[in-house]
């Protein structure tokens, strides 16, 4: 197939140009787009091909091309799709990462696009599609597998079909059921309630009752008796068959092929990176997985050629059909292939290359809004200050110094000076909001300290976290290294030479080195660099002029004399900063006094100091130990309902490193937090090359801090939520309990409740009735004190049957509701109170808004607003139309903050707002709606991109 004949594919034409998701079905072998309300719709008899655009932190466009093969689809439609997808590469720029992804076996990334599932349907394109009209609601029985990407399979509507080991869905035409196999998997079941919840929000219009029911628990509840009245009546269920399905291929040590001309040929050598040539293909052979890497000067028609082959390949190994294949492109190779190797060296070009792309973007798009781009270049671009989340200020800071196996506090006035030979432990408490009191622990190693106490300054530490019940995040930070919300705790930080603890000076000693350690009254020269209180370092440096550099501040200390020196590159913020410390002294005017200080005037350098920049998206990892090495399995599409309670998660955003770990699990197992940290630092820094001091952290569920939460769109209220990740999740999506007590959420029973809850309310304040409560007798005695706990106390024990005993009938909590709503009624008989009234419409309503509801929060824990998808401006919308003639939309010319006529009175960092809906889909390729829906670090990383931060 010619070259000509692939660019002319009319289907592809002007994809891949914003991030989403874009979908083709094969019909009569050629690619047509599918609409986009049908997306996440697969039918068996087909093939798809699904295109995945995202953006990286560095402006980039990443590319994955997957295309799904229905367990009905012809061979032909399987082989015009694999096809097309290379084509589709091709017209792309060859650099796309292409994933087989055959039904029933599809890989995580995948699923992630399409979540809670996908539930391929029958038929297909040949075989015709039945109209809305024509189907009829059909009563099906699903299993659920997998505890965050879920597969979703339909099985036959049988009791045969039951086990005890899988989650089931049996979803009817009045009432959804989950019947959860005594042996099943708690984060099976807690995943297959967000199928219940799409089920229940695309095919019953939000409004459906749903049942829990579990094996061998309920034979005395109702739901119960339902569900197995479905199935013929209650009988016992046999042991679980096993399946094509059940069967996980094994992962084999990695083989490498060379392909030429259609031929395999083993290569029998140790896996570098550097084997792999740019002009050829090879396929890499896990067992479970096949990957083939594609050389990036190869030919469209080796790539084919190299794909037939890999087809051929599975046949002759007689490998499942079902078996993935990814294919990667050189310098756009996953993290899975990398880690199959020995070692994957980073490359030094990568990170420039697509900081470069993006930053040609950004200034063609300013351009072409008639923005003044002159001047916009590589060498003079404009200071990142983009501000990351600190911890709020106001709170108590306590530093220690590691002395022997001892720590000593620091006066308030050394707060802030760290010495590179010693260790330290920091403490921040504070108050975040209206929150309960948080606390930031760390322990800093200064880069000269010794291994003793450098041990020590960690069991220290450890012992302190320990002493606080684990509510501290704790952190090890090296010197150099030192992440935002530490540096901005002090204000300076100064790193001074040498060390003043006892291992340190015995050091010295021993090695008969010269004792470097600053005086107060000796020589000492101290760049500070940095722009902002969270980048603003200042470190000792060798007092001789080749320490200068034009790019920065100095100061020098000289005895009792100290002088100023401010690089002609220096930025104003970094002026002003060395101007607090000392007297002014213009480079270019320095006295005699100055360069005698530092061994005479030489050559200095213009070059800036070289940082380190994150341009890698954030990736969150589930990992397991083999062996004694660790293996990572990424989470793709992360989210917060990810981080499971059992669990422990490694979170990276190639600035830091955090280990995330579950209340569910165990405490021996939280001591081994940052054994695990360390094994995953050693195994970024081979793949994905993190430095390896990079910052760590360990983080327990409930006590996230505010620069972890910001990866996520965060919900506070879910922390004051107890129990596994079942429980957790039936009570956010629906408000139930999972265990005794009422097991059905449909109408009735949640409009009870808020009914109930509502009446309790009135009753407890009589004031909210205005005149009529004014008008009421006080009541004698306590009898209305009594009456109000009463009916508290029944209505209480009517909600919450969850701690009464698993056997309790439905007979006895009709009781207790009936007594609450005798205890009620007394209470407002007594006290003139009406109960609230509700149309005939009203129910249905309520039951599906308050089942839908996630568990309300304390009235003292609401949940943060700078951690949700959106948060309003701060200039109220009357203002903004007072200082613009009424007007509240405006042109992003205007909106920018490099305009030329810039709008006043708004909200400067929620500019994106007063674009018109239309010209927000043009600057951010996306809606609102979408916009907001993305996690609170990518909403200002685009706003920045755009100018509109």
């Amino acid at each position: 197939m010619s070259n000509a004949k692939v660019v002319l594919e009319p289907a592809f034409q002007g994809v891949g140009h914003k991030p989403g998701t874009e979908i083709w079905r094969i019909e009569d072998f050629k690619p047509v787009p599918l609409p986009k309300s049908d997306y996440g719709k697969f039918y068996c008899g087909d093939s798809y091909i699904v295109l995945q655009t995202t953006c990286n932190k560095g402006g980039a466009y990443l590319l994955d091309i997957h295309f799904w093969i229905g367990k009905d689809s012809s061979q032909d439609e399987a082989g015009t799709a694999a096809i097309k997808t290379i084509e589709l590469d091709t017209m792309l720029g060859g650099r796309a990462v292409q994933h087989r992804e055959p039904q029933g076996y599809e890989s995580d990334k995948f699923l992630s696009y399409f979540k809670p599932c996908i539930i391929p349907m029958e038929g297909g394109f040949a075989s015709g599609f039945k109209k809305p009209e024509e189907e009829k609601f059909e009563t099906r029985l699903y299993i659920c597998k997998g505890k965050r990407a879920i597969r979703v399979k339909e099985v036959p509507f049988s009791r045969s079909s039951l086990n005890h080991d899988d989650v089931f869905i049996l979803d009817t035409e009045k009432k959804i059921y989950q019947f959860n196999g005594a042996n099943s998997n708690i984060q099976e079941r807690a995943k297959a309630l967000e199928v219940i919840q799409h089920l229940k929000e695309k095919y019953h219009d939000g409004v459906c009752n749903v049942a829990i029911v579990d094996d061998g628990k309920l034979q005395a509840e109702s739901d119960s008796g339902e569900f197995w009245v479905l199935f013929g009546g209650f009988a016992p269920i046999g042991k679980k068959a096993v399946s094509d399905d059940d069967v996980v291929l094994e992962t084999t040590a990695p083989k490498l092929y060379s392909i030429n001309n259609g031929q395999l040929k083993l290569e029998d050598i140790v896996l570098t990176k550097s084997i792999l040539e740019n002009t050829k293909c090879f396929l890499l052979d896990c067992g479970a997985e096949l990957f083939v890497w594609v050389g990036r000067v190869t030919q469209v028609e080796d790539r084919k050629t190299a794909s037939a082959a890999v087809e051929k390949f599975i046949i002759k190994e007689n490998r499942p059909k079902t078996t993935r294949i990814t294919q990667v492109i050189q310098g756009y190779e996953n993290h899975t292939f990398k880690s199959k190797f020995e070692s994957w060296p980073a490359s030094s070009t990568a990170g420039n290359s697509n900081t470069e792309e993006g930053r040609i973007k950004v200034t063609a798009l300013l351009k072409q809004k008639g923005v003044d781009v002159k001047g916009i270049s590589k060498s003079s671009a404009p200071v990142n200050d983009e501000v990351p989340p600190l911890l709020d200020g106001g709170g108590k800071l306590e530093v220690w110094c590691i002395n022997g196996s001892a720590k000593t506090a620091l006066p308030k006035e050394e707060l802030g000076k760290f010495y590179s030979g010693d260790c330290y432990i920091v403490l921040y408490t504070y108050h975040s909001g209206d929150k309960k009191e948080e606390f930031y622990l760390t322990y800093w190693i200064g880069k000269h300290s010794v291994r003793e106490d450098q041990e020590m300054v960690f069991q220290i530490a450890n012992t302190l976290w320990n002493s606080m019940k684990g509510r501290p995040v704790l952190g090890r930070i090296y010197q150099g290294k030192e992440p935002p919300q530490f540096v901005a705790l002090f204000q300076p930080m100064v790193i001074l030479k040498g060390g003043i603890s006892s291992g340190y000076k015995k050091f010295v000693e021993e090695k008969g080195q010269k004792d470097e350690t600053y005086c107060a009254d000796g020589i000492a020269l101290i760049r500070v660099s940095g722009t902002s209180v969270h980048n603003n370092k200042t470190l000792q440096v060798d007092a001789v002029s080749t320490s200068l550099s034009s790019t920065d501040c100095f100061i020098l200390q000289s005895k009792n004399v100290m002088f100023t020196w401010i690089g002609n590159s220096s930025s104003y913020e970094q002026q002003q900063w060395a101007g607090k410390v000392a007297e002014f002294l213009k480079e270019g005017t320095e006295s005699s006094t100055f360069w005698s200080a530092i061994g005479g005037k030489q050559n200095y350098t213009s070059k800036n100091v070289s940082t380190d920049v994150a341009i890698r998206e954030p990736h969150l990892y589930t990992f397991s130990l083999r062996n004694g090495k660790l293996e990572v399995t990424e989470v793709f599409n992360f989210s917060q309902d990810d981080l499971l309670t059992e669990d422990t998660m490694i979170l990276d955003t190639h600035s830091e490193v955090f280990v995330w770990m579950g209340q569910g699990v165990e405490t021996k197992e939280k001591q081994k937090a940052f054994e695990i940290g360390e094994k995953y630092v050693e195994h970024a820094v081979a793949f994905e090359g993190i430095s390896p001091d990079v910052p760590l952290y360990k983080v327990i569920e409930g006590n996230e801090p505010c620069f972890f939460r910001t990866y996520f769109s965060w919900d506070s209220t879910r922390s004051v939520i107890h129990g596994n990740s079942f429980e957790k999740k039936l009570s956010v999506l629906f408000g139930m309990r999972s265990e005794g007590g009422p097991k059905s959420s449909g109408d009735g029973g949640p409009t009870q409740r808020a009914s109930a809850l509502a009446a309790l309310s009135s009753a407890l304040n009589p004031s909210s009735q205005g005149k009529q409560s004014d008008e009421r007798p006080p009541s004698s005695g306590d009898g209305g004190h009594t009456q109000r706990a009463s009916a508290m106390a029944a209505l209480s024990s009517s909600i919450n049957t969850s701690s009464k005993s698993q056997t309790q009938s439905h007979s006895g909590q009709g009781s207790q509701r009936a007594a609450a709503v005798a205890a009620l009624s007394n209470v407002l008989t007594a006290e003139g109170s009406h109960s609230p009234h509700h149309g005939r419409g009203s129910p249905t309503a309520d039951a599906a808004k308050t089942e839908l509801a996630p568990a309300s929060p304390p009235p003292e824990i609401e949940p943060d607003a700078t951690e949700t998808g959106r948060t309003e401006p701060d200039v109220s919308q009357e203002q903004t139309a007072n200082e613009n003639g009424g007007q509240t939309i405006f042109s992003y010319e205007r909106l920018i903050s490099k305009s030329t006529d810039p709008v006043s009175g708004i909200d400067y960092k929620r500019r994106e707002t007063y674009l018109a809906d239309s010209e927000f889909q043009t600057v951010f390729g996306m809606t609102k709606e979408e916009f907001y829906e993305q996690p609170r670090w990518k909403q200002e990383l685009q706003k920045k991109k755009a100018d509109l931060f």
